[in-house]
């Protein structure tokens, strides 16, 4: 069996298995027996347990990262339409792949080196998503202060949201199977969540607290 076939099965049993028992509790016996492989296999493609999991945590990240990229793609559409094109590839990424969204929760919270490689990954959809945001503030006229300032403050709030909206989706489709929200549907909560307020700020519409 060629040898990115073999490393295939073990990083798809690797996250299944850290997914569903975390870093620590992942037994290496478990995961070479799911991939159908022997442990000294596993250790001679990926060397040690850190290493398997930061390759699980690099893949899902690169998967996720290239269908966010795919759904914003599109050209000669408005800000808004790319963001809602973006906002469906990435919910039915992370539908289709719970246990992926599960291994990029857990690398988070495991401290460095792995919550290193999220980060980052924040940090490229984070710049996407302000470009667009900023792109819509320019095409309705708002200045530049608000695309500096307000846009990236609501481009964090927008990917956060996301991701946990995601992790939602994922844990409210494993307790109502026949229920299970669509990527379009969990999209346009989404949306109508963040785009009219959005929208209300391009129209300098502000909420702003009662005085005491």
């Amino acid at each position: 069996m060629p040898r990115e076939v073999r490393e295939r099965q073990m990083l798809d049993a690797a996250v299944t298995a850290f997914a569903r028992h975390g870093y620590q509790a992942a037994s290496m016996d478990d995961i070479a027996e799911a991939a159908g492989v022997s442990k000294p296999l596993v250790y001679l493609y990926l060397k040690s347990k850190e290493d398997l999991f930061t390759a699980c945590v690099r893949r899902e990240i690169g998967a996720l990262v290239a269908a966010v990229r795919q759904g914003t793609r599109e050209r000669g559409v408005s800000a808004d339409q790319q963001l809602w094109n973006g906002l469906t590839a990435f919910f039915a990424h992370t539908a289709a792949r719970p246990d992926g969204v599960a291994v990029l929760h857990r690398a988070r919270t495991q401290g460095e080196p792995f919550a290193r490689e999220v980060a980052a990954m924040r940090v490229e959809v984070l710049t996407l998503v302000t470009a667009l945001l900023a792109q819509a503030a320019q095409d309705a006229g708002c200045d530049g202060a608000l695309a500096e300032r307000e846009v990236s403050g609501l481009a964090h709030a927008l990917v956060g949201a996301a991701e946990s909206l995601a992790e939602w989706a994922n844990t409210w489709t494993a307790q109502n199977a026949d229920a299970a929200p669509s990527a379009r549907e969990t999209a346009a909560t989404l949306m109508n969540f963040c785009w009219a307020g959005l929208e209300n700020l391009t129209k300098g519409a502000r909420w702003v607290p009662a005085p005491r």
